[in-house]
């Protein structure tokens, strides 16, 4: 690799949606620029299946770091995932099976390869050390830290004040997870920024256990469409595995104020590609022209060239032209469903179809005035009066659904 793409890289990794570097972004530029191959790792706990825009950033950070030639690892929590870590919880998560860890962690890697390239970095089981650990090698670890420090940390500290139950294993986990490090002798540790305090603890085991000053990276959120966090409960996250279209279109209806922070965490976009972005919104241009800009860029980085013409022309005729495109569900029915007295059948079409996740997010989405029949809003109260032959039902911008009577 030549010194100019080496240089590109290093600044990219060390400033592109980065908040915090422990001890310093100096002492870490110096140390990459200094040829040592360093031990890397970024670790996931395989609780959910599905990865979404924001959890692709670390994995991309990873993935600068394998080109730049270092020690990368991708460690699976498979034995952490069974405490589960709460850093941004207000309760404890619930504990997984061996079969559905391996199950998730499966689904997260098929995915998780459209940005890692897994014949340059390693894959390990955090099981494989630490259920190895007796008793006697956990109470010698435990005198690395304290109750204290555990009880500090924000959400844990709001749950103990309001007299929630804070269960035991949970202070093990930043332990176990700094075990991680300590194993692996990691120079530089990847995380969020709820990270931190887990991540220190390795810092705090390589300094005390082996006399060695480690790093770590806490890089920012990206947040879902709306400005919040991004969530599948909100229905707000862009998914890697959404349809090209699908993806097409949540671009577009992204918050303006958060267009320059997907530019930068959810794309592969050069700087100079996302400083012109940020320069042309504060100059007042219309955000919509980023947005097209920025969708066509997901797709093609997600779903390839051809995907982002046919994605545009899908947008352009359901939401600009509102015509249902060929392939909207077509469902026949044999009676008028009044919205409310038989709001449930509705629902239960929109589900089966993909159209809402949930019972929960119908509700809200009729509440708020989002769901139409042949392009009139359907209030909370009147029946949904069906005309023979073709109804279109419109939920939200972009998704529909016909009901034949």
């Amino acid at each position: 690799m030549d010194e100019a793409k080496k240089k590109q890289l290093i600044e990219s990794f060390l400033t592109r949606g980065v908040e915090n570097i422990i001890p310093g972004r100096s002492e870490l530029e110096k140390l990459l620029y200094s040829g040592k191959k360093l031990n890397v790792y970024l670790g996931i706990d395989p609780t959910a299946t599905r990865i979404h825009l924001g959890h692709a950033f670390p994995l991309r950070k990873l993935q600068i770091l394998a080109d730049l030639g270092h020690n990368v690892t991708f460690l699976i929590g498979d034995f952490t995932a069974k405490v589960g870590d709460t850093s941004d919880k207000e309760a404890e998560r619930p504990i997984l099976t061996d079969e559905q860890i391996e199950e998730n962690f499966q689904t997260y890697k098929r995915q998780a390869a459209r940005f890692l390239d897994f014949a340059k970095i390693k894959v390990v089981h955090n099981s494989e050390w630490l259920s190895k650990l007796n008793f006697g090698d956990v109470l010698k670890l435990a005198q690395n830290f304290s109750l204290n420090d555990f009880i500090s940390r924000e959400l844990i500290k709001k749950r103990w004040t309001e007299g929630k139950r804070i269960a035991l294993p949970e202070v093990f986990y930043p332990m176990m997870q700094g075990y991680d490090s300590y194993i692996m002798d990691t120079d530089l540790q990847l995380g969020g920024t709820d990270q931190t305090f887990n991540m220190q603890a390795g810092r705090t085991l390589q300094k005390n256990l082996r006399s060695k000053e480690s790093f770590v990276m806490a890089n920012g959120f990206l947040p879902g469409t709306d400005g919040r966090k991004m969530s599948k409960s909100w229905g707000n996250a862009v998914w890697i595995e959404d349809a090209p279209e699908e993806i097409y279109g949540k671009i577009m209806s992204t918050s303006d104020d958060v267009l320059g922070v997907y530019f930068e965490m959810g794309t592969n976009a050069p700087v100079e590609v996302i400083e012109d972005a940020k320069k042309r919104l504060s100059a007042g241009e219309n955000p919509m022209n980023l947005k097209k800009e920025l969708a066509k860029v997901i797709v093609k980085e997600l779903h390839g060239d051809e995907a982002v013409a046919l994605a545009e022309e899908h947008f352009r005729k359901t939401v600009v032209e509102k015509v249902a495109g060929e392939d909207t569900p077509v469902i026949k029915i044999n009676f008028a469903v009044p919205v409310l007295g038989a709001e449930a059948s509705l629902a239960a079409y929109a589900m089966a179809n993909g159209l809402v996740s949930s019972n929960t997010e119908f509700k809200t989405l009729l509440k708020e005035g989002a769901i139409y029949l042949n392009e009139k809003r359907v209030s909370t109260e009147p029946e949904l009066e069906l005309k023979q032959g073709e109804n279109v039902v419109r939920i939200g911008k972009r998704k529909y659904l016909k009901l034949v009577k």
